[in-house]
Formats: C-alpha cells, sequence, structure tokens
C-alpha cells in the first residue's frame, strides 16, 4: 500500500494526495497524520486534493474525521484544490464535511491557517 507524504512547513504540515485512495491509505492517512501533529506540534494541516478526481462517501467522510482529530490535537485543517466535480459529488452524498475549512488553492490554505493562529479566525 502506498503511503500520502505529510511534508512539514513551519508549524504546518501539508498532505498532498497524488495516489488514488482507497479505504486502506485513507485510514493510514489518518493515523500517520495524527502521530506527525502530536511528534511535531503542528498548528495547521492542510490536505491538498487537486489530485483527487473522484471521492466516495468513505473517503468524503474520513476528510471529516480527519479534521476532527487534529481539531482534538490543537490543530485546524484546510482542505485545498477541490475539483469542482468533487464538490458535486460530496453534496450530492450529502456530506458537507463539517469543521472542515476549504480554499481554492495552497497559497490560500497557508494564508487562512496564519490568519486563524493569529487569533483573527
Amino acid at each position: 500500500m502506498e503511503r500520502v507524504p505529510i511534508l512539514k512547513l513551519g508549524d504546518i504540515l501539508i498532505v498532498s494526495i497524488q495516489i488514488d485512495l482507497d479505504d486502506q491509505s485513507v485510514l493510514a492517512l489518518q493515523e500517520d497524520l495524527a502521530d506527525t501533529v502530536v511528534s511535531t506540534g503542528a498548528r495547521g494541516v492542510i490536505i491538498d486534493i487537486t489530485a483527487v478526481e473522484i471521492v466516495d462517501s468513505f473517503i468524503g467522510r474520513m476528510f471529516s474525521t480527519i479534521a476532527a482529530i487534529t481539531r482534538m490535537l490543537d490543530a485546524e485543517t484546510v482542505v485545498v484544490g477541490m475539483r469542482p466535480a468533487v464538490a458535486i459529488t460530496l453534496v450530492e452524498l450529502g456530506l458537507s464535511l463539517g469543521g472542515v475549512r476549504t480554499a481554492l488553492n495552497l497559497e490560500k490554505g497557508v494564508a487562512m491557517l496564519e490568519h486563524v493562529r493569529d487569533g483573527a479566525g
């Protein structure tokens, strides 16, 4: 099983999903990300899904679960790069991704986390 890399940029972790996600890879990502948030003391997580073309209900729910886990570990999560087709699919599946912030791209996601960290969000 291919693992999703987690990169560190200051106190932000960047997860760039470049593989086709299956249930096992999403569960592994959830565990790896929780461990990395704790070990690095990260205050923010950006999940870049620019390369993700399709999602199912399990993967959609896991984005919400990952955001909830990172919040419990004192880090905010922003999902960036969502394609219109993915957004449409999530809405059609009835998944609002509650608690997950979104931004159009990585640059806007970083700015959003800096805004939150500065206490203005």
